[in-house]
Parts: structure tokens; C-alpha cells; sequence
């Protein structure tokens, strides 16, 4: 099939990646305009811009997605469908255009987690499964009629970064499959139930401040489903460390408080008490830092037992 791809990050373009190795043609890809980010403004180039630049693919960056000249321009190219991967809302004079349709490929088993962030939520709402939906783009977000999904397990120490990359790669496999029925006219949509809809809602940064109240295994899971990025967060003596890797300690300990460090070793690294239980820190960042073991941590930063990790204030 002819088809217009949209889409922005690495999932995206992992995706696009796959169908350009399949038999349908990319007659071009809409992606979000550059922009400049960082303390030098340095000018970001898309990732799906990116790898459509090296596969010579027609590139369209619209800040307006109702633009009358995009809008033409979007036309002109007479795909036959649509592919949307993590892009932005669609107006319906651009998801009814193509003849055969509009698709989405969705990071979760909808109608659970529709919004911008599944793979975080189903990580720090401790899932053990997830998984991908195609779908019909509507007029409501993430609420179309689905047209395939696929399932996959979460691993009990997976973060974001780790399920995000397997999940990336079943998409593109899904979304070429999902193409191929719809060119063979064999599809068979399902309404969603909205009575067993979740959300998704976008990742804020407060969300990462850890609150060490809370039981080991929900801080655990807070910490890997928000690894490596955006990252959940501590503060030692006021300064913010990024945690990276952790899990829960089995070692029974009590009589210490919330945060309180119960283990400070040069060569096995952290233990922290939590409110119910307590978690072992293996890898973190530190404010202005590089990644490092938590080993590392202690070698070079004097961490000591005793010493209390706190929410960060401001």
C-alpha cells in the first residue's frame, strides 16, 4: 500500500525502519519540526526525520497540522493510509483523508493506558503484562476501533528503556501485519469498552520524587518504569541523584526509619529502608554526574549508614 507515516521519537523511527522493508511504499513522513534544546540551544533533528533523510524520503514538519498548505501538500502525495507512531493529535480533516484510513500503533492492550505514557504507567502500576494495539484513529483520543494487538510479559526488573526497545521492535512487525490485512480487505475492527478504560496520562516531573514511605516494591516499581528517562528521584543533603536500577532486598530489616541508608558498602553497594521493606539501589546518577554502579556511589562520594534520603523540596 501507498501510505504517509507520522511520527516523531526513536519508537517511532524503529518503526518507519520496519516498514521500509516491507513491500508497502513511504510516499512521505510527517514528524515534528526541529527545535532547540539544552543549555547551548543546540538545534534537535527528529529521529524519524533523521532516518528519513538517510533513506531520501520526502520530510513534511508542520507546526500547524490544519495549515491549508500542508493540508494540500498532505494530499498531493494520494496515500491510501495513513501510519501514526507517537505523534501528535490528529485533526479529522487529516486522519478521514486517505481512503483506506487512518491507523495508530498504541503501547498498551487498549482500552487500558490510553494517553501519552503506557509503558511508564504499566511499569509503575506494577503490571506483569502489556503489550501493542492497532487501531482506527476517531475523534477521541485512543478510543478507535482496534484491529489487532499483541501481548508480551514484563520482566519483574524491566525498566521504561528496556521495554520500550521490545516493544518498539513487535510494532513495526505489528504494523506491517496490521497494513497487510487491510490491503487484503480481511480485518475485522473491534469496539473498544470504555468501561474498562484506563489512562495514561503524560509523565510530570514531580512524579519522580520518591517518597520513601511508601512500600519497597511500588518505589521499585516507580524507579524502573520512569529509568532512564525521565528518572525517579532522590536527595541526599539536598542534592538531587537519579535512580536508575534497584530491587527489593530481601533481607528482613527493622528499627530503621523512611530513606535511612542501612547499607553503605564500597564493593556491594546501597540498601535503603522504606516503609514496609527496604530497596537496594544498584545504579544511579548524580546531580551533574555520570551513571555509576552503587558501589561507585559509595567509593567516591563517602556515603555512610545512617545517613537519610529524603524527597526533594523546591
Amino acid at each position: 500500500m501507498r501510505l504517509v507515516f507520522f511520527g516523531t521519537p526513536e519508537f517511532a523511527s524503529r518503526c518507519l525502519e520496519k516498514i521500509l522493508s516491507s513491500k508497502h511504499q513511504v510516499a512521505a513522513v510527517v514528524t515534528a519540526p526541529d527545535k532547540p534544546r539544552g543549555r547551548g540551544m543546540r538545534v534537535e533533528v527528529p529521529d524519524v526525520k533523521r532516518l528519513a533523510q538517510i533513506r531520501g524520503l520526502k520530510v513534511l514538519q508542520p507546526l500547524n497540522l490544519s495549515d491549508p498548505q500542508f493540508i494540500h501538500r498532505l494530499s498531493s502525495y494520494n496515500a491510501e493510509l495513513f501510519c501514526v507512531v507517537a505523534f501528535r493529535i490528529l485533526p479529522e480533516e487529516v486522519f478521514a483523508m486517505p481512503p483506506a484510513g487512518c491507523i495508530n500503533l498504541h503501547a498498551s492492550l487498549l482500552p487500558r493506558y490510553r494517553g501519552a505514557a503506557p509503558i511508564n504507567w504499566a511499569i509503575i502500576n506494577g503490571e506483569r503484562e502489556t503489550g501493542l494495539t492497532t487501531f482506527f484513529i476517531r475523534r477521541n483520543v485512543d478510543t478507535g476501533d482496534m484491529i489487532m494487538q499483541e501481548k508480551l510479559q514484563i520482566k519483574p526488573d524491566e525498566t521504561f528503556g528496556d521495554l520500550h526497545d521490545r516493544l518498539a521492535d513487535l510494532g513495526g512487525e505489528l504494523l506491517i501485519r496490521t497494513i497487510d490485512s487491510i490491503e487484503a480487505g480481511d480485518i475485522k475492527p473491534i469496539c473498544q469498552d470504555n468501561a474498562l478504560a484506563t489512562s495514561a496520562p503524560k509523565i510530570t516531573p514531580r512524579l519522580g520524587n520518591i517518597d520513601w514511605t511508601k512500600p519497597a516494591r511500588e518505589i521499585h516499581n516507580l524507579i524502573r518504569g520512569l529509568s532512564p528517562r525521565p528518572g525517579a528521584y532522590t536527595a541526599r543533603k539536598g542534592r538531587k541523584i537519579i535512580l536508575l536500577r534497584c530491587r527489593p532486598y530481601d533481607t528482613i530489616i527493622t528499627g530503621s526509619k523512611p530513606g535511612e541508608i542501612i547499607k553503605a558498602h564500597p564493593q556491594t553497594g546501597i540498601v535503603a529502608a522504606c516503609g514496609t521493606g527496604s530497596l537496594e539501589i544498584l545504579e544511579l546518577r548524580p546531580e551533574s554526574g555520570k551513571t555509576m554502579s552503587a558501589a561507585e556511589y559509595v567509593r567516591g562520594h563517602r556515603l555512610t549508614v545512617g545517613e537519610v534520603l529524603e524527597k526533594l523540596i523546591g
